[in-house]
C-alpha cells in the first residue's frame, strides 16, 4: 500500500501523547508565510541554528478548553502556546516563559502587532541585564526578534509580549524576563493568524492546561 508523505507524517506524528484535555499531535501544522524582508533578514542570522525537540515543534492538535477560535492561551507550566481554531483543534507551538518571579499570568488582549519591533529595555531591565541602549533598531539580532505581539489589559501595555528570539535554544525553557518568546518562524506563523483585540489568557504556573 502506498502512503503519502502527509499521511505518513500524521501516523508518525500521530503516535505522541499529549496529557490533560490536549489530545494526540495530529498533524504538522502549516509552512510559515515568509515575507521577502524575512528571506533576507533570516538568510544569515547572526545566532546559531538550534534543533527544537519535537514535542516543542509547530504542530496542529485537538482542544477542548473553552477558549474561542482565535484565542491564544500559555501553558506556563508546559511551555506551550495555543493558537485556538475552529472545530476543536488548536495549533501549539513551544515557547519559552519567563522565570516565575518575573512572568506574566492573566487575561489581556492583543494589543499592538508589529513586524521586526525595535526594542526598548525597560528600566528593571537595564538595571538587572544592561547596560543596553535606550533603543535598540529591529532585525535578527535584536532579542524581540521577527514579530512582536503586544499584551494589554484595558488601554494599557503590560510590558509584556509574545515575540521571536535570537536565542532559540531556549524553546522549551523558563529563561525570559517575563515575556513569552517563539522561534521566529513560529511567531511569523502566529502573527499572520492573529488579530487585534485578541483574547490572550496566561495560566500562571500550577495552573496547566
Amino acid at each position: 500500500m502506498i502512503v503519502s508523505k502527509l499521511g505518513l507524517a500524521a501516523v508518525l506524528v500521530g503516535s505522541l501523547a499529549l496529557g490533560g484535555c490536549m489530545q494526540a499531535t495530529l498533524s504538522p501544522a502549516t509552512d510559515v508565510a515568509m515575507t521577502s524582508r524575512d528571506r533576507q533578514l533570516l538568510a544569515h542570522p547572526p545566532y546559531a541554528d538550534a534543533k527544537i525537540p519535537q514535542q516543542f515543534q509547530r504542530h496542529i492538535v485537538e482542544y477542548t478548553r473553552r477558549e474561542q477560535p482565535g484565542s491564544i492561551l500559555v501553558d506556563t507550566d508546559a511551555r506551550y502556546l495555543y493558537y485556538v481554531l475552529p472545530g476543536g483543534k488548536a495549533i501549539r507551538y513551544g515557547v519559552a516563559v519567563g522565570e516565575e518571579a518575573m512572568a506574566f499570568s492573566g487575561v489581556a488582549t492583543v494589543g499592538r502587532l508589529a513586524e521586526w519591533p525595535d526594542w526598548v529595555p525597560t528600566q528593571d531591565i537595564q538595571e538587572r541585564l544592561g547596560p543596553y541602549p535606550k533603543r535598540v533598531a529591529g532585525g535578527p539580532a535584536n532579542p524581540l526578534g521577527a514579530r512582536g505581539i503586544y499584551l494589554y489589559q484595558g488601554n494599557k501595555d503590560t510590558l509584556y509580549r509574545i515575540h521571536g528570539t535570537n536565542q532559540p535554544e531556549y524553546i522549551g525553557q523558563a529563561i525570559s524576563s517575563g515575556c513569552i518568546r517563539m522561534t521566529n518562524g513560529d511567531v511569523i506563523d502566529l502573527y499572520q493568524r492573529v488579530k487585534p483585540g485578541a483574547t490572550v489568557v496566561v495560566l500562571p504556573p500550577g495552573q496547566s492546561a
